[in-house]
């Protein structure tokens, strides 16, 4: 497994700080909301957005 596909091309520590922000909500985010007000499913559009865009550029430098 290379580094890259191991942490998708992000650093150690925004992986850690999602995971933490990602459980706290969990834990004490609001009790359900629509998919457009869920600040969890905001949080994995930002990941998404990151990963892809380290991707571009992994793959522009290739």
């Amino acid at each position: 497994m290379t580094r890259s596909s191991r942490g998708e091309g992000l650093s150690l520590g925004y992986r850690l700080g999602y995971r933490l922000r990602l459980a706290a909500l969990t834990l004490l985010g609001p009790a359900e909301l629509e998919e457009h007000n869920d600040p969890k499913a905001r949080l994995r559009r930002e990941r998404e957005r990151k990963v892809a865009a380290a991707a571009a550029r992994r793959d522009g430098r290739a």
